[in-house]
């Protein structure tokens, strides 16, 4: 390995460990979201966003320069909104209602849907071999769940919905990002976080004891915390290196699912989950050199607001 070659290697690292922390955090987010599975999702999503995503959306707002929060692609932002707000419903409705290997192994379909949805709304190709490796992913997806009628339930039901939501967000990012400003894509889903959960919060709300209340508290400055760890991991190496390090979430999901609640996984879910898994990093590297939607590298969590606009390594050394 000559120096060149070392200094790229010692460049990357940092930014890997960045990234698995995050999603480290994020893990441990979801398994909060999981144990509070008594509460409304609205009322979980409304204290989750109040804590954590209000102030990391201000944060992203200022740290920006002063820029027109006039709209640019007003439908599609508002829609992009929606998806958001649904996406992130969803996938903590799944987390409650599902193991969570199951969850994350269904709402990792996301960037298979975002390679499909890409043909309609991008004008992309799909060479073969990412045909292939969607094709990989949903047999992954079918050893993990081995689907009858009476095995799926709507907690499966919502972690698809959501990857589709996170994968729909995604690629209106990508389409809209050369024309929109970031404050006003970040702004647009805050707004319609607080609008709806909060709405939907009048219908829901059951009181808490301070021990539920300060989990809700947890729960979104974790998802601050791990905004900020992901989104580090992705300015300091190439998202092709960073993306498929959000798969360590797995692993997470094994342990706290077996120490916190219980659950048991057999040896086809891990056959499964590491078939989706190696699909997810074959459409990562195909998106490296050849996919107009390879900001999406970035997207595909649907809890990352804004995640389009962040530069990886690579978009700074061209900047």
């Amino acid at each position: 390995m000559n120096s060149q070659e070392n200094q790229q290697h010692h460049s990357i690292v940092p930014g890997i460990l960045l990234a698995l922390l995050g999603y480290a955090i994020y893990s441990t987010h979801d398994a909060l979201v999981k144990s509070l599975h008594d509460y409304n999702v609205f009322q979980i999503v409304f204290f989750a966003t109040l804590f954590g995503y209000v102030p990391f959306s201000i944060a992203r707002i200022i740290e920006g320069k002063p820029v027109s929060l006039k709209p640019n692609n007003p439908g599609l932002l508002t829609f992009r909104a929606l998806l958001h707000v649904a996406g992130l419903s969803l996938g903590f409705f799944a987390f409650a209602k599902l193991p969570m290997v199951e969850a994350y192994v269904l709402l990792f379909c996301s960037p298979l849907i975002i390679s499909v949805l890409a043909v309609w709304f991008l004008d992309e190709h799909i060479a073969l071999v990412r045909w292939l490796a969607i094709i990989m992913g949903l047999a992954g997806v079918i050893v993990v769940l081995r689907p009858t009628p009476d095995s799926i339930t709507i907690g499966h039901v919502a972690a698809f919905a959501a990857a589709f939501c996170g994968a729909g967000s995604a690629v209106i990012s990508r389409k809209i990002s050369a024309t929109e400003n970031m404050a006003t894509m970040i702004l647009f889903p805050l707004l319609a976080n607080i609008i709806v959960t909060g709405g939907a919060l009048y219908f829901v709300y059951v009181a808490m004891p301070f021990s539920d209340l300060a989990t809700m508290f947890l729960i979104g400055v974790l998802g601050l915390i791990g905004q900020y760890f992901v989104l580090r991991g992705f300015r300091s190496a190439p998202a092709a290196f960073v993306g498929p390090m959000q798969y360590s979430q797995i692993v997470w999901a094994i342990l706290f699912g077996y120490v916190f609640f219980g659950e048991t996984i057999d040896r086809w879910v891990l056959v499964g989950s590491g078939i989706t898994i190696l699909s997810g990093v074959i459409i990562i590297w195909r998106e490296r050199t050849t996919s107009k939607v390879q900001a999406n590298l970035k997207t595909r969590n649907s809890r990352m607001v804004g995640a389009a606009l962040i530069q990886s390594s690579e978009e700074d050394s061209r900047s």
